[in-house]
């Protein structure tokens, strides 16, 4: 993956991160804002807290006004968090996906990214191997 589109994807996933920062500290009881177009995705990994290398590893989530899910990227720093990524059902309104944590991490957290031709979404993973 380039690192331009590396960059955007982190630019985007801290903006909607900020955005749900924002929302949870506003003190009126009005809904959550919602988050700006192109970072609408939403996405969930389970086992989520993981504890062994190369476990498997199950992505689901919807694609929140995108196409179709087109992929999923497991960490910015350029040492993988997740191999073998396998989209099994693109479907925007519920996708599926498969992947493995990479044999050489080890504990934190890191990023996990999904693009959907056109929205992006993001959660965080945590590792305790």
């Amino acid at each position: 993956m380039k690192k331009r589109a590396i960059a955007a994807i982190a630019g985007v996933s801290l903006a909607v991160l900020g955005l749900s920062a924002v929302g949870a500290s506003a003190s009126d009881k009005s809904a959550a804002p919602r988050p700006p177009k192109g970072a609408r995705a939403v996405v969930h990994v389970s086992p989520n807290p993981t504890t062994k290398r190369g476990e498997e590893v199950t992505i689901t989530g919807h694609c929140g006004g995108g196409k179709k899910l087109s992929a999923v990227i497991g960490g910015v720093t350029g040492k993988p968090v997740l191999e073998n990524v396998r989209i099994i059902d693109d479907n925007p309104k519920r996708f599926l996906a498969k992947a493995n944590l990479s044999p050489t991490i080890g504990n934190g957290v890191g990023p996990i990214f999904v693009d959907c031709d056109g929205e992006m979404g993001v959660t965080l993973l945590v590792t305790h191997v």
